[in-house]
């Protein structure tokens, strides 16, 4: 089995590393691939080359550059089938996420090349005759995408077309776990032959050594990295060193408060597609969820029931599997550790609460539920990033709002009621950059998606995303009148 290579100034390279780092498929545990550990010169040269190479991709007319994005996507379209197979195999999606999710990095290819003209400053009125004040938004230079194993090629597409769109150069670093589709779209940029050597970079490693190296480099101008808050964390540090901005989209503690006015069929059908979406392994899935108590006892019933409908199986022998692995060994024992100390503080585990029984090998874990818990366990307070879900009741909307509240984190939360007055005040006062109402948790590519506290720094997609990867200039030019 061959291992990847690294892609440097528009051609593919050895890495300098003697050591690898196998891929291996959540369902089955197969080594299906491996890439290389690279070292910090191999780091340096793919800066180098998109430090060289920005500065005349910035030149090149926005709607250039819009065309060359949109090709991209249009290349991703062309091989759907073949993404969607990797993916299922790297990351143990099911069928029809792993279709969407590729879907969905076409389409913020397509319509991020659009962004390509609408790029625009300003004029500013000057306090001085014979004077003009322009504003002008330029690209912020070298970006280094780091990408996560849990979206790795829809998180590709946000990085590498907005990077692209806005004259920036990258250097994309892909998940240790899930680099294959990156590894294909790579090949397949390799083989249009329309970007410009150095403009897209690819290096392979694993996230402690490889994104502290590009958070620290002195030529990168901004790290967009998707991961945990502990990751995130170390990000800042190293950047802190330059005074590098960070663009972070870290970990999510999504509450899903459910009235006694909501519709309890739409609530259980969207909660139990924003938890157990993806293996339960999103930033955005609903992680908590708050039932007034009046209706909370047919709530969990329905929820119940829907959780046990649930079917876990390898996505790729079995189409028709709605939850597949967990990414890892030490994911999958992360979630049953969480689940044992919530139960013995005193839950209740009313449905699943261990890894699936009959599977020789794989990573599955049951959709579980877990009630009587207290706003204190660290079920509730820390990211469980599985297919579980606990339950608390409470008495008045303002305890709802109060419990939804207290986390570190801030990315995404959701309302069910039918009453407009409720979901107007808890959209007002719940402190999420995302608040979904009557909805499954999943943002679109036009809007805007960024978390508070937390859950990070800056945000992505649609125009208020774009801006990250721009810098204003303010010009004050006198004239002779």
């Amino acid at each position: 089995m061959n291992t990847q290579k690294l892609y440097i100034n528009g051609e593919f390279v050895e890495s300098e590393a003697s050591e690898t780092i196998d891929i291996v498929n959540p369902a089955t545990e197969d080594v299906i691939s491996k890439i290389a550990k690279s070292t910090e010169n191999d780091v340096d040269k793919a800066v180098n080359a998109a430090f060289q190479a920005q500065k005349s991709w910035e030149l090149k007319p926005g709607v250039e550059r819009g065309n060359i994005v949109r090709a991209l996507g249009d290349k991703i379209a062309e091989h759907r089938k073949q993404f969607i197979s990797l993916l299922q195999e790297e990351q143990g999606k099911d069928y029809e996420l792993a279709s969407g999710e590729v879907d969905l990095a076409i389409d913020f290819f397509r319509y991020t090349s659009e962004w390509g003209r609408r790029i625009e400053g300003d004029i500013v009125p000057s306090d001085r005759p014979g004077e003009n004040i322009f504003i002008y938004k330029k690209p912020i230079g070298v970006v280094a995408g780091i990408v996560p194993w849990n979206f790795p090629i829809f998180i590709l597409a946000r990085k590498v077309a907005t990077a692209l769109v806005t004259g920036c150069t990258i250097v994309l670093k892909p998940s240790q776990q899930t680099p294959n589709t990156a590894y294909f779209f790579t090949q397949l940029l390799d083989e249009m032959d329309i970007v410009p050597k150095g403009v897209y970079n690819y290096v392979t490693g694993t996230g402690s050594t490889i994104g502290n190296q590009l958070s620290s480099h002195p030529k990168v101008a901004m790290i967009s990295m998707t991961g945990s808050v502990a990751a995130g964390t170390k990000v800042m540090e190293a950047a802190a060193q330059n005074i590098t901005k960070v663009n972070l989209e870290l970990g999510g503690k999504a509450p899903a408060i459910v009235t006694e006015n909501a519709d309890l069929d739409v609530a259980v059908e969207k909660i139990k597609e924003s938890r157990l979406i993806n293996n339960g392994q999103a930033c955005t899935n609903a992680e908590r969820v708050y039932v007034q108590e009046s209706v909370a006892e047919a709530f969990t019933e329905k929820l119940k029931e829907a959780f046990k409908e649930a079917e876990v199986d390898n996505p790729i022998t079995n189409k028709q599997a709605d939850v597949g692995p967990l990414v890892s060994q030490k994911r999958l024992e992360a979630v049953d550790q969480m689940v044992k100390e919530a139960a013995q503080a005193g839950a209740n585990v009313l449905v699943g609460g261990q890894p699936t029984e009959g599977k020789e090998k794989g990573y599955f874990y049951e959709p579980t539920i877990i009630t009587d818990v207290k706003q204190d366990m660290d079920i509730i307070q820390q990211e469980i990033f599985g297919p579980v879900i606990p339950i608390v009741t409470y008495r008045t909307l303002d305890e709802a709002i109060e419990m939804g509240n207290d986390t570190d984190y801030g990315l995404s939360s959701s309302v069910y009621t039918n009453d407009l007055s409720e979901a107007m005040t808890v959209v007002n006062r719940l402190k999420f950059g995302e608040t979904y109402v009557n909805r499954e948790n999943m943002e679109a590519v036009q809007g805007y998606h960024a978390g508070m506290r937390k859950s990070g720094l800056g945000g992505t997609d649609g125009r208020h995303g774009m801006e990250d990867f721009l810098v204003t200039q303010a010009v004050y030019m006198e004239y002779q009148q």
